[in-house]
């Protein structure tokens, strides 16, 4: 399985990707390998003021949904509107399009309570 280096990883499973004072926020390849086929995403918190933890949105596959919960606090800046044609690129590209939602860092010291690739691996094992 996969986990690049250059991102964050929750508790949760999310990924985040830093780039400047904003980060991308999607599912990490464990999560979607868990969920199976993505079939729909629904995110409705667009320009919302959001605390580390709470939920962003909700991830439907076949057989279940689940909710999405901000890795950081920050504000919701865009949601991947690739997604709402074709959620399964959470399933094919879950670091690359499938990213689910751009966000602003609320407080940048809050990215020191997520875990490198090597810390995230060794909750999974």
């Amino acid at each position: 399985m996969n986990f690049p280096e250059n991102l964050k990883y929750s508790k949760d499973h999310e990924w985040v990707r830093i780039e400047g004072e904003n980060a991308y926020v999607g599912i990490t390849a464990f999560a979607q390998g868990e969920l199976g086929d993505i079939v729909f995403v629904d995110v409705d918190t667009d320009g919302e003021q959001l605390d580390k933890d709470e939920v962003f949105g909700t991830i439907e596959a076949v057989k279940t949904v689940s909710d999405l919960f901000m890795p950081v606090g920050g504000e919701v800046l865009e949601f991947n509107t690739k997604l709402e044609d074709e959620p399964e690129l959470i399933n094919t590209d879950s670091y690359g399009d499938g990213w689910v939602v751009k966000i602003s860092i609320a407080d940048a010291s809050e990215l020191g309570h997520l875990m490198d690739n090597v810390s995230y691996q060794e909750i999974l094992n």
